[in-house]
């Protein structure tokens, strides 16, 4: 019977390492949480703890004694597993990653880390994208050449979950404003400038003023100069009426709550691996415009993330049929989420 420890490092969003009491979560720790959750719901013992460094892991494993360790992204320095694995020899230490390699390639340590992970026997490298899959197992192939066989064990998939908990909106579209959502951290591949063009478009079109909705004091992976473009664009467009509106990062109730508000969300990005805030958006029955990025995405309000127009296009046609909408990405992310379900069961049998 497998036993699994998903373990975080903890950074300034935690206030507290233990699982109830976190306070800024994070999507990391969120997507964590889901997987979590959804073990023990289905019969896998699991434990879900946020780490200070590295040094903690020796200590979590001794007291909760798993089967299995998923250390949630590249955090444990690949070295930390020579001394781990000769102290809990029987563990299967997982390092799941959560990005593309777009993404992957503002991580400095990436490449390195990941070809020294995988020299390590008890060690595994979880993708939960099937292109990253691709790419992770070519390229450690690549780097054994000859000497390892079976690179389909030492790279696997692990995909995202998101629990099966959906509210209904209506949608008002008497107000003067339309409020878009567009949230998650600021950073280059976000595309969040392209998608305020877009969305100032879609609201000139339906002779509403825009409130773009972001949480601009969350920038990651060098993203200023994105927020600081995102700022001047509405600054010199401010005597037509149109909004930037800033929010804090929150708890993730707060964070539903906020979703639940807005009239559209909008997560065109030019890379992506699920996108809980999209997820997010759907679960409170709010139309949601994204991107063939997101793998649960309905294709039909999909948009393209370099062509302005058609994230407007995209944005009408998702205010015009709120309920189409709703229904598609509901539907699509169940199949995902189920899938997910079977992947991940079958992997801990």
């Amino acid at each position: 019977m497998s036993k699994v420890l998903f373990l975080l490092k903890r950074r300034e969003d935690y206030n507290s390492i233990t699982h109830s009491n976190v306070g800024l979560s994070t999507g990391l720790y969120n997507s964590a949480s889901f997987m979590y959750e959804m073990l023990n719901n289905n019969g896998v013992q699991s434990k879900l703890v946020v780490c200070i460094d590295n040094n903690c892991i020796d200590r979590e494993v001794n007291i909760y004694k798993p089967t299995h360790v998923i250390i949630e992204a590249l955090w444990v320095t690949p070295t930390k597993f020579a001394i781990l694995q000769k102290l809990h020899p029987s563990v299967k230490w997982i390092i799941r990653l959560h990005s593309e390699l777009p993404f992957m390639a503002g991580e400095g340590i990436a490449m390195d880390w990941i070809a020294e992970y995988s020299t390590y026997k008890n060690v595994v490298i979880a993708c939960n994208a099937p292109r990253m899959l691709h790419d992770m197992r070519a390229y450690v192939k690549e780097h054994f050449g000859f000497r390892i066989c079976k690179v389909e064990e030492k790279i696997v998939y692990l995909p995202n979950y998101y629990p099966q908990e959906f509210d209904i909106k209506k949608l008002d579209t008497k107000k003067e404003f339309v409020d878009v959502g567009c949230f998650g951290a600021i950073r280059p591949l976000k595309n969040h400038l392209s998608q305020a063009l877009g969305a100032l478009q879609f609201a000139n079109r339906i002779k509403k003023k825009l409130r773009f909705h972001v949480n601009a004091g969350r920038i990651e992976m060098k993203g200023e100069p994105m927020i600081n473009n995102l700022k001047s664009f509405f600054i010199q467009i401010n005597d037509t009426g149109h909004q930037l509106i800033n929010h804090q990062w929150t708890p993730r109730d707060n964070f539903t709550e906020l979703c639940s508000k807005m009239d559209i969300g909008l997560q065109v990005s030019f890379s992506e691996t699920f996108n809980i805030v999209g997820a997010d958006f759907v679960s409170q029955g709010v139309p949601f415009v994204g991107s063939l990025e997101i793998p649960w995405m309905s294709n039909t309000f999909a948009a393209d993330p370099t062509d302005t127009k058609d994230i407007a296009r995209k944005l009408e046609l998702a205010y015009t049929w709120p309920r189409l909408n709703t229904w598609l990405n509901r539907k699509s992310l169940k199949n995902y989420t189920d899938e997910t379900l079977t992947i991940w069961l079958k992997y801990f049998k």
